[in-house]
C-alpha cells in the first residue's frame, strides 16, 4: 500500500461525519467481514460519527456483526466506500444514495474506475487483509471483534491459507493483527466451519452427482427442489465450492443452484488453472482468475456459459 493511498483515505475518513460502507451482492465472509470491521473500527476511533454497513442482510452471517438498515435518500452527501467489489453496478444497499465522494477498497483484478480513491491490490489474499493493513500501518487501536471479523475474512477468503494468492505478506499482516489484538484465534473457527447436518447431507449429495467431462470440466445443476430437500438455502452451495479443490483430473469446476424466489441461478466457479474470470465476465459475472461467479436470470446464459468453461478446459489442457 503507497504511503499517500493510506493518507488520503484516512483523511477522508476524518474528514466526513457520515460514512456509508458498502460491499457486492450476495456476500461472503470476506465481503461482510471487512465492511462490519471497518465501520466497527471507524466509529471506535471516531465515535461521534455516523457510520453505516449496509446491504442485504445473510441470515448464517449475522454471527460476523449486525448490517444497519438506513433510508439512504435522508443522507447528505456522505462519504461512501465500498469493500470487496470491482464493478459498481454489484453493489448492494446503496439505492438512492447521493455520496459526495467514493473509495475503493478491493483485492479483485481492476474492471471499473470508481471515480474517487481506488485501492486495488489484487496480491492480497481478501479485502480484510488490506483493511488489517491500513488499520496496522495507521496505527489505529481496535477492539477483539474488529480483530476477529479481518482474521476470519482473510482465513476465509485464503481457504485457510491453501489458495494460490496467500503470500508471504499474508502471514506476516495476520501474525502483526494477532500480536496486536491477542484474540484467540484458534476458537474463532467455528463460526466458519460449523454446519447443521442438513448441509453436510447436502455435501455429500453434490459428490455423489457432480458431473465430470472428459476436459476436466465438473458441474452440477442445483434445482429448486434439491434446495428444499436437503432444507438448505440457494446461497449453501457457495460456502463448500472449495471443499472440491483437490479432485484429481478436474481443473475447474462450478455449481448452479437455483433461486426459487428470486427467479436467479447463482453459479459459483473456481480453477486450478484454466483463467475463469475472463469467462465469467461474458455473463455479467467476475472475479478473480481462479475464483469467480456469475448471476442470471436466463437459463440459455447457464448452458451457454458452461460450454465456455468446459472449453476453457480443453484449451488449457492443449497449451500444457
Amino acid at each position: 500500500m503507497k504511503g499517500d493511498t493510506l493518507k488520503n483515505i484516512l483523511k477522508k475518513i476524518k474528514q466526513y461525519e457520515t460514512i456509508v460502507i458498502a460491499r457486492h451482492i450476495g456476500p461472503d465472509p470476506d465481503a461482510i467481514c471487512s465492511q462490519v470491521a471497518l465501520r466497527d473500527a471507524i466509529m471506535e476511533k471516531y465515535p461521534k460519527k455516523k457510520v453505516y454497513a449496509v446491504g442485504a442482510g445473510v441470515s448464517k452471517f449475522r454471527k460476523y456483526g449486525s448490517l444497519d438498515h438506513v433510508d439512504m435518500s435522508s443522507l447528505r452527501s456522505p462519504l461512501l466506500i465500498t469493500c470487496d467489489v470491482p464493478n459498481f453496478y454489484r453493489v448492494d444497499g446503496i439505492e438512492g444514495l447521493k455520496f459526495k465522494e467514493v473509495i475503493k477498497i478491493d483485492h479483485h483484478p481492476f474492471e471499473e474506475d470508481f471515480g474517487g480513491i481506488e485501492w486495488i491490490d489484487e496480491t492480497a489474499s481478501s479485502t480484510c487483509q488490506m483493511i488489517s493493513e491500513m488499520l496496522l500501518k495507521s496505527k489505529w487501536s481496535f477492539s477483539k471483534k474488529v480483530a476477529s471479523n479481518l482474521f476470519l475474512g482473510i482465513v476465509s477468503d485464503s481457504d485457510r491459507f491453501l489458495l494460490s494468492y496467500t503470500t508471504v505478506k499474508t502471514f506476516e499482516i495476520t501474525t502483526e493483527l494477532l500480536k496486536r489484538s491477542k484474540i484467540p484465534f484458534t476458537t474463532l473457527y467455528e463460526k466458519l466451519y460449523e454446519r447443521p447436518i442438513e448441509e453436510i447431507r447436502f455435501r455429500g449429495y453434490l459428490a455423489d452427482n457432480l458431473n465430470v467431462t472428459e476436459n476436466g470440466f465438473a458441474y452440477i445443476n442445483i434445482t429448486a427442489d434439491i434446495v428444499e430437500k436437503y432444507h438448505v438455502d440457494s446461497g449453501t452451495a457457495s460456502n463448500m465450492i472449495n471443499d472440491f479443490n483437490y479432485i484429481k483430473d478436474v481443473l475447474v469446476w462450478c455449481f448452479v443452484t437455483y433461486d426459487a424466489k428470486n427467479d436467479l441461478y447463482k453459479v459459483n466457479i473456481r480453477s486450478k488453472g484454466p483463467i475463469i474470470n475472463e469467462v465469467a465476465s461474458k455473463y455479467h459475472g467476475g472475479g478473480h482468475k481462479y475464483a469467480s461467479g456469475v448471476r442470471t436470470n436466463k437459463s440459455e446464459d447457464i448452458e451457454a456459459l458452461l460450454k465456455d468453461l468446459d472449453l476453457a478446459c480443453k484449451e488449457f489442457k492443449e497449451k500444457e
